[in-house]
């Protein structure tokens, strides 16, 4: 498997996920407003060793793998500081995830983030569908799904670190998204 590339955009630079990351993790990732609406096999609360059990055990593994992408999100202006994380997954119905440091968010950063990711997903992995699923009351992630020109599929009942939730499944195929970035979608502009 080829080492997993730097990805920019406008205003960042997604770096591969990396060991010494776990640090700046720990002392970020443990906040309601991040973890609230993600899976439930995220353990909450939150180890004091959760960020480096889970890139040691899981996440640099399934990237070695050729299974997981991990990327760090750093400002271009500030890349010493890592703000938040997006990845990408093999795992069915569940193609990216992220999250990202409150203080960044409505800033249409991570809108970002997703062009980019998105782009590897399909130019580089030639996925041909890419699914990401939503706790409903988490509408901000789900406009960042609409912007990104993906469709609801529909929703169920799952489990979230605040409990059981409706959750919203979103889809884009590789044929959708080439279609948008054909057209100019200003949305992707920033993906590589």
């Amino acid at each position: 498997m080829p080492s997993l590339p730097t990805l920019t955009t406008a205003r960042l630079t997604l770096r591969p996920l990396q060991l010494d990351d776990a640090p700046a993790i720990q002392a970020l990732f443990p906040q309601w407003e991040i973890v609230r609406y993600l899976a439930d096999r995220v353990p909450w609360p939150y180890p004091a060793d959760g960020a480096l059990s889970f890139m040691r055990d899981v996440s640099l593994p399934a990237m070695r793998e050729g299974r997981e992408w991990h990327w760090s999100i750093r400002l271009t202006a500030q890349p010493q500081v890592l703000i938040g994380v997006i990845s990408l997954s093999n795992e069915p119905d569940n193609n990216r995830g992220f999250w990202l440091d409150p203080r960044h968010q409505r800033q249409g950063l991570m809108q970002e983030a997703c062009a980019a990711a998105t782009a590897y997903w399909f130019e580089v992995l030639q996925r041909p569908v890419l699914r990401a699923p939503k706790a409903v009351p988490n509408i901000a992630s789900s406009r960042i799904s609409e912007r990104g020109g993906m469709r609801l599929l529909g929703v169920v009942e799952k489990d979230y670190v605040s409990g059981r939730l409706p959750s919203e499944l979103w889809e884009i195929t590789r044929e959708e998204w080439l279609r948008l970035n054909a057209t100019g979608n200003p949305e992707n502009e920033s993906a590589p």
